[in-house]
């Protein structure tokens, strides 16, 4: 399974992660890379409850990634 994961850099120096197709399920780390691999962590033992409890997968419903550059005059 694939999932969109957002990494913001978070107030307290850490990046938090997330995914939006995921709710409640959240991580963070002292950097981009450990934020992730947190976050896969946390998502591996959420996606497990999840089959344990015989409750559905999520799934990401047609999630669209874009990056949009703006200039500023």
């Amino acid at each position: 399974m694939k999932y969109v994961v957002v990494v913001e850099p978070g107030e307290s120096g850490y990046y938090t992660a997330h995914a939006p197709a995921v709710p409640g399920c959240w991580s963070q780390g002292k950097d981009l890379q450990e934020a992730i691999a947190n976050f896969k962590e946390a998502l591996e033992l959420h996606i497990s409850s999840l089959m344990e409890d015989g409750l559905p997968l999520p799934e990401n419903r047609g999630i669209e990634v874009n990056v949009v550059e703006v200039e500023l005059a």
